[in-house]
């Protein structure tokens, strides 16, 4: 057997604050156009160009209401702001009212991270609810080792006598 893989990986902005639906079933799904660009050019006399391509994205609630991706999306995301999607992606084809085919491409989004804006980012799945910061354990013994914080499952790496320049 072989194996494959589907996987999308992008980082962008955000066209329009995103679509909310809910389905007849009562699951939510939040649907969002995402931008990303590049650019290049601009030497020895060219001019600079820039392309930017528009993904449509869907994420769905995989759990109970108010835990799944579709309700961090409608809380925390607003037109303009970056993001960081993973996800698959997906095409799909339909008959419109005039029995023509028309054929979609989106990205099935599977997790999330908020990047910038005032909410400082954060990252969600759609396994789990928003993460929240650990709490910092204490300090060894009084030494001067800086609290564990979020590195509790690296202890050597927060020996206080390493040889680092910086």
């Amino acid at each position: 057997m072989s194996r494959s893989l589907n996987k999308v990986t992008l980082i962008g902005n955000l066209g329009n604050d995103p679509e909310i639906r809910t389905t007849s079933n009562g699951s939510k799904v939040a649907s969002f156009s995402l931008a990303t660009s590049r650019s290049w050019g601009g030497q020895a006399g060219s001019e600079k160009q820039e392309k930017t391509e528009w993904h449509k994205c869907v994420a769905w609630n995989a759990k109970g209401p108010g835990t799944g991706l579709a309700d961090i999306i409608e809380r925390y995301c607003k037109k303009g702001e970056k993001l960081y999607v993973e996800g698959r992606i997906e095409y799909r084809q339909y008959q419109d009212k005039e029995n023509q085919t028309k054929y979609i491409t989106e990205i099935n989004v599977r997790e999330i991270m908020l990047l910038g804006g005032k909410g400082g980012g954060g990252d969600f799945d759609s396994s789990s609810a928003p993460s929240r910061p650990r709490a910092a354990a204490p300090a060894k013994g009084g030494s001067n080792a800086p609290p564990a914080g979020d590195f509790e499952e690296f202890p050597g790496g927060l020996e206080a006598d390493d040889d680092l320049p910086f």
